[in-house]
């Protein structure tokens, strides 16, 4: 398929986005971290693909186009409504919701936390262009952006989780393909104290014995050696593939009850 051949793509003409955004029309299924579209910008096409999200935040619009209108992603949705389940049942009534979002992105996810109520909200992401994406489309989710790698975190951005005192760690969509490494999950639950909540994704592939490495074998670690109480789990359709097939992703929500040891984390391949 020739990127230029119009004919090869879905052009999408109700608005202005669909206008300047087309999807590949594809015989066969490319993996879901080599995805993309192409963008109308000064009379050319340009290619760009779905995780190569620093490009794709400094477009205004461009990623909830993609994802929520043309693809159908539900996940923040589906993991702050179970959130808010699991709280009703567990959380004595009064506490308040204080939440870190790792690989926050454009604050999609903040605004659900917000829509449940959370007290206070910090995101973490390690790309300046999505703390400035979230700046311009939502400046009012949340209390503070951190811009940093978690894998090494720095002493102002360890103050400054620390002053959050969060009782809750969420983390949608940004982990299984590298663009969270499993070790910034593991250094960002040493923040919660015991008792609190998690809530996160995976791909539900990953969750199969076949993928013994990074954020998924961390998972079933510590859900085997009982540091986290699973308190609810959902597989759902994530959003739909380029070809329409839908990607199923699992939700978790789970009580940290122990620190997690070092051990139970395996380095992504």
């Amino acid at each position: 398929m020739m990127l230029g051949d119009q004919n090869a793509f879905r052009v999408h003409e109700d608005s202005d986005l669909n206008a300047r955004v087309r999807l590949p029309s594809l015989d066969s299924e490319p993996s879901q971290d080599q995805e993309w579209c192409e963008v109308l910008e000064e009379g050319a096409w340009k290619q760009i693909r779905f995780h190569d999200y620093a490009s794709i935040y400094t477009r205004p619009g461009l990623y909830e186009h993609l994802f929520y209108r043309l693809l159908g992603c539900t996940s923040p949705a589906r993991v702050a409504t179970m959130l808010a389940e699991v709280r009703r049942e567990t959380v004595p009534s009064g506490r308040h919701l204080r939440v870190l979002d790792l690989g926050a992105g454009n604050g999609m996810m903040g605004a659900e936390l917000r829509r449940i109520g959370a007290k206070e909200v910090v995101a973490l992401d390690i790309l300046p262009e999505a703390r400035a994406a979230a700046s311009r489309d939502r400046p009012d989710v949340y209390d503070d952006y951190l811009v940093a790698d978690l894998c090494q975190p720095d002493a102002r951005t360890c103050a400054r989780i620390e002053g959050l005192a969060p009782n809750c760690l969420v983390s949608v969509a940004a982990m299984g393909f590298g663009d969270l490494p499993a070790r910034a999950f593991y250094n960002a639950l040493h923040f919660l104290p015991k008792g609190s909540l998690m809530a996160f994704t995976i791909k539900s592939d990953f969750l199969h014995n076949r993928y013994p490495y990074g954020y998924a074998e961390l998972i079933r670690r510590m859900l085997a050696g009982n540091v986290i109480d699973l308190e609810a789990m959902r597989r759902y359709r994530h959003r739909r593939s380029l070809t329409g097939t839908p990607l199923y992703y699992t939700a978790i929500v789970a009580t940290k009850l122990a620190d997690v040891p070092e051990a139970m984390l395996v380095a992504d391949p």
